[in-house]
């Protein structure tokens, strides 16, 4: 666990018994180096216990990188949190983390509470949790085996005051491995996934086999977005194809999956994410922030499928 969280000194005497029952995971716990007790059952107790206060857990992934995954995740928590729900935003991507980028967090860092959990960052009625914020540098690259992913994913999931919530949503990191694995393992209920590509032909490739991926792991797949779906000349305002159009909705209907829409390829989204303000939240009445708002919908509206909110009210502003 890296150094530059602000562990405060942990209360003793609930860890006693058979089992652990600290609420904090065992990377930040100062009887981690003597403790002989079940470190991967705890583990896994701690999410399973976090899990439970949270409604709807949605999984966004693409199996391709720099298909625009964090920004449509970031746009859709908006969306949700526009809506009155209690959302949370998970950057599970290890060697990428752009959620507090895009959320004016750069640079924060996340501390201990005094119960002993991590405190998720708070903006915009968003709670957040990245390994952005574990890093003195920025610019130090993240050179891990797997045991130590491993560890970590656990900390962002159970060790994670996420407290009640509607929606978690997690940012994978692109492809198919390890993390996204552990990660479904981990949350055991999983909602639903969202699967991000753009219409360019290599990238719907890849979406494909995300797909497969989502089946394979047994996780309901919500649909496909297309992201950077055209784009619309300033003068002229005719749609221009950069990435080509349309090719998300086919290889929905070729893989049996929903479509959840197009998001245009719109330099305001660059702009407004660089500057730490989520697009959907602040262009909430423009066209293209409405393509958030819809895929938004169609999501909450999958996950009240499987029941209704009952553990948590939504506060409506």
């Amino acid at each position: 666990m890296p150094k530059e969280l602000n562990i405060i000194q942990q209360p003793s005497g609930s860890g006693s018994g058979d089992a652990c029952t600290y609420m904090w995971a065992c990377a930040i716990c100062d009887e981690n180096e003597t403790c002989q007790k079940d470190k991967e059952g705890h583990s896994r107790w701690l999410v399973t216990k976090r899990m439970e206060r949270i409604e709807y857990k949605v999984l966004v992934m693409s199996n391709k990188g720099g298909v625009g995954k964090s920004t449509v995740t970031t746009n859709l928590a908006a969306s949700l949190a526009l809506k009155g729900y209690e959302v949370g935003i998970c950057d599970m991507d290890i060697h990428g983390p752009n959620i507090p980028k895009m959320v004016g967090a750069e640079g924060q860092k996340l501390k201990i509470s005094t119960g002993g959990g991590i405190i998720p960052f708070q903006a915009y009625n968003l709670k957040i949790a990245s390994m952005s914020f574990l890093l003195q540098n920025p610019d130090d690259p993240i050179i891990w085996r797997d045991a130590y992913k491993y560890e970590f994913i656990n900390q962002l999931l159970g060790g994670v005051e996420w407290a009640d919530l509607n929606f978690l949503l997690v940012d994978l990191p692109p492809g198919t491995g390890n993390e996204s694995v552990t990660t479904i393992d981990l949350i055991g209920n999983v909602s639903g996934c969202v699967i991000v590509t753009t219409p360019q032909e290599v990238a719907l490739l890849d979406s494909r086999k995300s797909v497969t991926f989502a089946k394979d792991s047994e996780i309901p797949i919500i649909g496909i977005v297309e992201n950077m779906s055209g784009l619309e000349c300033p003068h002229c305002h005719q749609s221009i194809e950069v990435f080509r159009k349309g090719g998300g909705e086919a290889s929905a209907g070729d893989m049996g999956v929903p479509f959840l829409g197009r998001i245009p390829l719109d330099p305001d989204v660059v702009s407004q994410c660089d500057a730490g303000e989520p697009f959907a939240m602040f262009y909430s009445d423009s066209p293209t922030a409405e393509c958030y708002h819809q895929i938004a919908n169609r999501v909450e509206a999958f996950c009240k499928k499987s029941g209704s909110l009952l553990r948590v009210t939504p506060k409506r502003h």
